[in-house]
């Protein structure tokens, strides 16, 4: 079997990748199967230098909040600020800590520093501005969104009456409201009623960009879209945070893949007549099938439930069809965390080659047998399972990490 799995895989390289993927490809969604060990930023930096000098990508977006990128973007691309500032306030989830993010940001300044605008390389954060202990305040998203139209159009609400709305900001970021839903603000009479502002906002956005785009800019028109989906986004956010019915968990993270999803069909559309766009996350948030997730122990009543949910992968994948690419990476053994010899991983383990990129159709044609699941020996890593492999254009594996 090992000869005939040896068929379907070559030494990673960003030929052998874009050669499995579809010429159609606009956003390329390349996975990583746990968070925090730098092998995997590492090999997605060697894949996305080789995906701008021989590919066309111009641009790149991270499991990282989409407005604090801004932050880092403006430094890659205009050289505003500082490398240390951007890696302080330009990503969240503390990301700005991995020195291979570092390494990414400081060669996409080097890169742009020599191109005219229109060919720099964009770096955009996908995600809502949510953390594992909460969520941010709507203010400073709805805020900016609400100065930048006032400034062109004549507005039923002012910045007074959002900051009466608003109340304090932690309200809103209360950790306690991550496990007790009494706590959330996100369901009182003055929440409901930012919602209903920020979907106004959001229409008037939409309705006079003729207008919008030519008394300023079209960047700045983006920007404020962002900004509306943002807003829009954390408002919905916090109300699931106030659900006390049994679905909380799982309302959360639909309404975050959401979140991700529409921020990565927009910069698609925004990068469009430029070039691809490399996403880079989680395996879960990338893949084209449902997300399933068995929660562990300290999930109180919910322990042993299995939550599911779209990934934004599938739910960008509906709306782009073979425009979008899905590259999954998994690993053989970590430590002590070693794969069965029966498991997917365990098969490519097998393998000479400590990074080989497969080729699942090929890979399926040469087993003869589902392989056995993978047990990890924690819950921070998804192995490989039929809802990641299945629909996924390629699969590189790193044999030990």
């Amino acid at each position: 079997m090992a000869v005939l799995i040896r068929n379907a895989t070559q030494p990673v390289t960003g030929t052998s990748l874009t050669a499995l993927l579809p010429p159609t490809t606009r956003l390329l969604g390349l996975g990583e199967p746990t968070h925090g060990v730098e092998v995997f930023p590492e090999l997605r930096n060697e894949l996305f230098r080789h995906l701008v000098e021989h590919e066309g990508y111009r641009s790149i977006a991270v499991e990282s909040d989409c407005l604090a990128a801004l932050v880092a973007d403006a430094y890659v691309t205009d050289g505003t600020g500082t490398l240390d500032d951007a890696m302080s306030r330009g990503f969240s989830h503390g990301l700005g800590d991995s020195p291979a993010n570092r390494e990414l940001v400081r060669w996409l300044r080097a890169h742009n520093e020599r191109r005219p605008p229109h060919e720099r390389v964009r770096f955009y954060g996908f995600d809502g501005p949510v953390e594992m202990t909460g969520a941010a305040s709507p203010r400073p998203a709805l805020t900016a969104l609400h100065d930048y139209l006032a400034s062109h159009l004549d507005l039923a609400h002012s910045r007074e009456t959002l900051d009466e709305l608003l109340g304090p900001d932690e309200d809103w970021t209360n950790p306690a409201a991550t496990t007790d839903p009494t706590r959330s603000v996100g369901r009182t009479p003055e929440a409901q009623e930012l919602r209903l502002i920020a979907d106004d906002l959001g229409v008037l956005l939409t309705a006079h960009a003729p207008h919008l785009t030519t008394a300023g800019s079209h960047d700045d028109w983006w920007r404020a879209g962002l900004r509306a989906r943002a807003a829009s986004g954390l408002l919905r956010y916090h109300a699931g945070m106030a659900d006390t019915t049994p679905t909380r968990v799982g309302t959360l993270m639909c309404l975050r893949e959401t979140m991700m999803a529409d921020n990565l069909l927009a910069l698609v559309d925004r990068e469009s007549l430029r070039g691809p766009t490399l996403a880079y996350a989680h395996n879960r948030h990338l893949q084209k099938d449902r997300s399933r997730w068995l929660l562990p122990e300290g999930w109180g009543s919910l322990a042993g439930r299995t939550l599911e949910w779209w990934s934004a992968g599938s739910i960008t994948a509906a709306r782009l069809g073979d425009q979008y690419a899905f590259t999954a990476t998994a690993f053989g053994t970590r430590g002590s965390d070693v794969p069965r010899p029966d498991s997917l991983e365990g098969l490519l383990s097998t393998l000479p080659d400590a990074r080989t990129v497969v080729d699942p159709a090929r890979l399926a044609s040469a087993l003869d047998r589902e392989p056995a699941p993978r047990v990890p020996a924690d819950h921070t890593y998804f192995p490989l399972d039929p809802a990641t492999t299945d629909q996924t254009d390629a699969i590189i594996f790193v044999r030990d990490i």
